[in-house]
C-alpha cells in the first residue's frame, strides 16, 4: 500500500477526493472515535466494544490512542495555553490516525480511536482525515460520568498506574491527574449538532442514558444496541457445565441424557457451594436439556431456561462417539479438525453459528447482576471467548472441564477468571487440536471408554 500523507488542512489533499466517496459505500471501514474528559470510562467502553465486535466476527482493533511521550513532565503539558505541548499532542493524534487508516486500508473493518477528542476543532480534524481524505465512516462515542466516586475510583485503579506516572508516587500522581482534568475542563466542548458539523454520534452515560444522533448502517446499529446494555455495577458471573451425564460416560456427543451418579453428586456439591457464597440477587440460567436442569434442581434461586444455551447441534453426528464419527464420516471428521470454528456439522451447527445464537445471551448477561449459567462445553467456550477476548481460532479449544465452576469478575479493562474445582471425579471430554487432522487420541477410542464405563459401574455397585 502506498504511504499515507495525512494533514490537518481543511482541504482534501491531492488525490484524496475519490477516496472520500467511499464514505457513502455501505461496507466502508469504520472509525469509532471516543469523546470525553479523562477518567470517564472511554477506555473501558472502547475495549468492551472491540471485544464484542471481534466476537461477532467484525475485524476490529481498539488500541489506537495517544502514545506515551517523553515530553510529559506534569499536568502543565495539558494546559490550554501551552502551545508547544499542543503541537506535540496534535501530532500524536495525527500519527495515531495514520496508524488507524493504514490498518483499515490493509483489510480492517473497525478501528476504535481512544482519546479525549474534547474540542470541536480536534473532532473536525478527525472528520477531515477519516471522511474527506480517506473515505471511511466515522462515529463518535461520547462517554459522560458525573459521579465523583466513580471518577475517583477510575483514577485510583487505572490512571495513576499509567506510564505517564511510572516514576511518581500514587498521591502525587492522583493530584497531578486531577489537575490535568481541570485543564481539559477549561476547553471541553461536548458533542453538539451545531458545532460538530452534524456528525453521527452517540452520547453514553453508562447504565443510565444513551442518546443517538443520525447513526446509520449495520455496524453503528450494533454498537448502539450494545452500549444500551452495558453497565459498570460490580457483579460476578459463574459459568459451569452440567454434572457428568450418562452419555458423557459413553463418550457420546449431544443428546439429552440424565445425569450419572457422579453428576448428581456434583449437583449437590454445586448447590452447597452456591449457598455458602450467599450471593445477593443471584439468578440461575440453564439450557432446555435435562442434564442442566437436574444440575441446579437444589439451588434456591430464581431460574430461567434458555433454548439459546442448548449444546451445539451435531446434526447427523448427534449421540455418536468421536470414534464412530471418524469411522462413518472420515472426511467430515478431518474437515472439522482443519477449521473447527467455521465447520458446520451436516444438518447441524458450527461454532460460528453458535456465537450468533448466543448474542442475545451476551446482551442479557451484560445487563444483569450476579448470574450462574449452567450449560454445555461448546456454549461455555463461546461465552468464555467473549469475556476473555479469545480469537476464533482459540475459541473451539478452550478448556471447560466437568465439575468445575468458572468465576468471572469484571475489572477495569477486562475480566478476572478463577476456577473452582469441586472434588468429584468426572470423565475428561476435552479433545485438543490434533497435529494431523482426522486422527484420534487413544482416550476417545472404544476400548478406553468401555473400560471407563465398567470402572464407573463397578464403583456405583460398591457405593450402593
Amino acid at each position: 500500500m502506498a504511504s499515507l500523507v495525512l494533514t490537518d488542512s481543511s482541504q482534501p489533499t491531492s488525490g484524496s477526493q475519490h477516496l472520500g466517496e467511499r464514505a457513502n459505500y455501505v461496507n466502508s471501514p469504520h472509525v469509532i472515535a471516543m469523546v470525553g474528559l479523562p477518567a470517564r470510562g472511554k477506555t473501558y467502553i472502547s475495549k468492551k466494544l472491540s471485544r464484542y465486535l471481534n466476537w461477532i466476527g467484525i475485524n476490529t482493533k481498539g488500541e489506537y490512542r495517544r502514545q506515551v511521550t517523553t515530553a510529559y513532565k506534569n499536568h502543565d503539558f495539558f494546559r490550554p495555553d501551552n502551545k508547544e505541548a499542543m503541537v506535540i499532542r496534535t501530532q500524536c493524534a495525527i500519527d495515531a490516525m495514520k496508524d488507524v487508516c493504514e490498518w483499515l486500508e490493509s483489510g480492517g473493518e473497525v478501528a476504535v480511536f481512544d482519546a479525549t477528542n474534547s474540542t470541536a476543532d480536534r473532532r473536525k480534524l478527525i472528520h477531515e482525515i477519516v471522511c474527506n481524505q480517506m473515505g471511511f465512516k466515522l462515529f463518535f462515542v461520547e462517554s459522560v460520568c458525573d459521579d465523583p466516586q466513580i471518577i475517583e475510583q477510575n483514577i485510583i485503579e487505572v490512571k495513576v498506574n499509567s506510564p505517564d506516572y511510572q516514576n511518581m508516587n500514587k498521591e502525587m500522581a492522583l493530584r497531578d491527574f486531577l489537575q490535568r482534568i481541570e485543564h481539559y475542563e477549561e476547553r471541553y466542548q461536548p458533542l453538539e449538532e451545531k458545532t460538530d458539523f452534524n456528525c453521527k454520534h452517540v452520547f453514553v452515560s453508562l447504565g443510565e442514558k444513551v442518546v443517538v444522533h443520525k447513526h446509520e448502517g449495520h455496524i453503528q446499529s450494533r454498537i448502539v444496541y450494545y452500549l444500551m446494555n452495558i453497565h459498570i455495577v460490580p457483579r460476578t458471573i459463574y459459568l459451569t457445565r452440567h454434572g457428568e451425564s450418562e452419555q458423557n460416560l459413553q463418550g457420546r456427543i449431544g443428546g439429552d441424557s440424565d445425569l450419572s451418579l457422579r453428576g448428581h453428586q456434583y449437583s449437590g456439591a454445586l448447590t452447597q457451594y452456591i449457598q455458602q457464597q450467599d450471593i445477593p440477587g443471584l439468578r440461575v440460567w440453564t439450557s432446555w436439556l435435562k442434564r442442566t436442569i437436574q444440575t441446579v434442581s437444589g439451588i434456591p434461586a430464581p431460574q430461567e431456561r434458555w433454548k439459546a444455551l442448548n449444546e451445539i447441534d451435531a446434526g447427523i453426528c448427534e449421540e455418536m462417539t468421536y470414534e464412530e464419527i471418524a469411522e462413518k464420516y472420515p472426511e467430515d471428521f478431518a474437515a472439522r479438525d482443519q477449521v473447527k470454528f467455521t465447520y458446520r456439522y451436516p444438518r447441524g451447527e458450527s461454532y460460528e453459528d453458535l456465537v450468533a445464537r448466543l448474542e442475545p445471551v451476551i446482551m442479557e448477561l451484560e445487563r444483569q447482576g450476579n448470574v450462574l449459567v449452567v450449560s454445555h462445553q461448546a456454549v461455555l467456550r463461546c461465552l468464555l471467548a467473549y469475556f476473555l477476548d479469545k480469537s476464533a481460532d482459540e475459541l473451539p479449544y478452550l478448556q471447560v472441564p466437568l465439575h468445575t465452576i468458572i468465576k468471572l469478575t469484571p475489572v477495569a479493562y477486562g475480566c478476572k477468571m478463577e476456577q473452582i474445582n469441586l472434588p468429584i471425579e468426572a470423565v475428561d471430554t476435552h479433545r485438543s487440536k490434533p497435529k494431523i487432522p482426522g486422527t484420534l487420541d487413544d482416550k476417545f477410542k472404544r476400548e478406553k471408554w468401555n473400560a471407563l464405563q465398567n470402572y464407573h459401574n463397578h464403583n456405583n455397585h460398591d457405593t450402593s
